[in-house]
């Protein structure tokens, strides 16, 4: 109810400044007319085609990013020569926007798919790189040696006490991604290779289309929100109170 109530009252803020003209109604639309774009770009399933071609990217990039980042998360934790080498170029890397890597994409795949990937791909490993390294590095030493003095052998060590340890940082790490790999995609959508939100959100752009542009906006950030709510949310309060560190 409190986020209803809270939607309501920017939509309301939202109307009050487009009666004031502040901009002209072509560089800010009306709340109504950004619904009306909403409706027509559903019904006539242009929005829903470009959704399910970004879907599709973003799926394959976040795995890919998921898998990269825990590898290199595991071989950073590994040693501390790793972490002040690989560790130092991946905080590096972190701050290079992902649109920076297009001019790369473009060259090393053409102008396809796969350039796009590749681009999601970068935005959301180098998060899941630092979460997973942090939380191997980060198990309480107490519990290492209580799993040691009960005879537990390295190997079991690793993956029955440490990996479960650091679940809490790799869920984190997933959440990040997530929204950083939703960044990347339109960055390299605006290849403007097939179908695709970031390609609308071009479009708009050029045709000074600004109810276009919004309604992707909106679009991107009610799946964020339906996504961390419906499902990177409930999977971190079920293992926080797994480890005894949910808020009472």
């Amino acid at each position: 109810m409190k986020r209803v109530l809270f939607l309501g009252i920017l939509i309301a803020i939202w109307e009050v400044i487009y009666k004031l003209q502040i901009w002209p109604p072509i560089l800010f639309p009306s709340p109504l007319q950004v619904g009306e774009t909403l409706y027509l770009g559903i019904i006539d399933g242009s929005f829903i085609t470009s959704l399910g071609d970004s879907f599709k990217r973003l799926l394959i990039g976040y795995g890919f990013a998921l898998i990269i980042g825990t590898l290199l998360g595991l071989i950073i934790a590994s040693s501390k020569l790793m972490e002040d080498t690989l560790g130092s170029l991946v905080l590096a890397l972190q701050s290079v926007p992902s649109i920076v890597w297009l001019p790369l994409a473009i060259l090393w795949f053409g102008m396809g798919e796969a350039a796009i990937i590749f681009v999601v791909v970068l935005g959301g490993t180098w998060n899941m790189v630092i979460n997973a390294s942090t939380g191997i590095k980060n198990v309480r030493p107490l519990l290492l040696k209580a799993a040691k003095t009960m005879g537990i052998t390295e190997h079991n060590l690793f993956f029955k006490v440490t990996i479960p340890a650091a679940i809490p940082h790799l869920i984190t790490g997933m959440r990040l991604s997530w929204a950083f790999c939703w960044r990347a995609l339109m960055a390299g959508e605006l290849l403007g290779s097939g179908n695709g939100l970031g390609q609308i959100l071009m479009w708009g752009r050029e045709m000074g289309n600004m109810s276009m542009v919004i309604s992707i906006m909106i679009i991107i950030a009610t799946l964020g929100s339906l996504t961390d709510g419906i499902i990177f949310k409930p999977l971190e309060n079920k293992v926080l109170e797994r480890w005894g560190l949910a808020k009472i």
